[in-house]
């Protein structure tokens, strides 16, 4: 015979407490003393009590759901994805909150998941990645005032949370380091332009250029978001062709593995012909050739501040929005390249 599930009332009957009492010191309501939440939560656990979220949502208007909305358009879930959900869902441990992800395909259904989510109060707060300058993710979710936070920034950044790294800093910093080793025919791997961080690289790289004669092109064919082998081959063909180049910037760990990939492949040799500047969120590229310079993306430290964000989104819309750009000190400095 089946066993009979738990419920308030279970609790109501182990604890000595009214059923509403059980319900709000379960809820975190702030109205309940910290003792009898803590004992009404340690009954729920020993009988192995599940809350229905259906039924909260009836009593709270609140789903207890924080939706990440990602991109499906290319291999999403590479390391530095998984890196991010990880972080998140780890510093939402302990909270009344639970991640999931929502996918998107195409450009327009970039709007249209997040349209989704709010109409259907599916989520109480989005945690939205690659973001556009104008993003009309952005512009949507500001009028309507529902709670979000962005990895990344926009052109309303002062009206919003965001987390960001530093990304005109790294495109410096590559670019100067680079002419520092003699190199002065760059290739960008860039991400696609229509994204803010692209922007922001590509417009550091200039700086980086100013008072020298180097210059720098972008990949023609693929960019650093289109699969492995598109990435491969552009590149091949772009060594085929003439005029010498002599260093790359790699936005990402996968970029620069398969530039490696790309030089082996064309005969040319990394450290003498060709420079690698990268920017990685695991430091992988030292073990697999210890030629690569490359800068770190602390990836804990920005879904722990996503999930920060949008729990004070939820609970105190009024307050300021949080904001955090991960500036050049700690990740982009000369001590943390490898080698310099």
């Amino acid at each position: 015979m089946a066993l009979k599930r738990p419920t308030l009332k279970t609790i109501s009957e182990l604890s000595g407490f009214a059923v509403t009492t059980v319900s709000r010191a379960l809820s975190d309501g702030p109205e309940i003393g910290a003792e009898t939440k803590k004992k009404v939560r340690k009954i729920a656990d020993d009988i192995g009590y599940v809350r229905n979220r259906s039924g909260v949502g009836l009593v709270t208007g609140k789903s207890n759901v924080i939706s990440l909305i990602l991109s499906a358009d290319h291999d999403v879930i590479d390391d530095h994805t998984g890196r991010l959900i990880a972080s998140i869902a780890r510093h939402l441990q302990g909270t009344l909150y639970h991640m999931n992800i929502v996918t998107y395909a195409t450009q327009t259904q970039r709007l249209e998941v997040v349209k989704h989510v709010v109409e259907t109060r599916s989520a109480d707060a989005v945690i939205l990645s690659q973001i556009e300058p104008d993003d009309q993710r952005i512009a949507y979710l500001l009028e309507r005032q529902f709670p979000f936070v962005a990895y990344g920034r926009s052109n309303w950044k002062e009206q919003h949370a965001f987390f960001d790294f530093d990304n005109i800093a790294f495109g410096t910093q590559a670019a100067r380091i680079l002419i520092e080793k003699g190199r002065k025919r760059l290739l960008f791997i860039s991400p696609p332009d229509n994204l803010s961080y692209s922007k922001d690289i590509y417009k550091g790289i200039e700086q980086g250029l100013l008072a020298s004669d180097a210059r720098v092109e972008i990949l023609e064919g693929a960019s650093s978001h289109d699969g492995n082998e598109a990435m491969r081959k552009a590149l091949v063909q772009r060594f085929s062709q003439p005029g010498t180049l002599d260093g790359i910037i790699a936005p990402s760990t996968s970029s620069a593995v398969v530039s490696i990939a790309a030089l082996e492949q064309s005969g040319l040799v990394l450290g003498k012909d060709v420079d690698i500047f990268a920017k990685e969120a695991s430091p992988y590229l030292q073990y697999i050739r210890k030629e690569v310079m490359s800068v770190y993306e602390n990836l804990t430290l920005a879904g722990e501040f996503l999930a920060k964000a949008a729990l004070q989104a939820i609970d105190d819309p009024a307050a300021p929005p949080m904001h955090r750009l991960e500036l050049s000190g700690d990740h982009l400095s000369d001590s943390e390249c490898n080698p310099v």
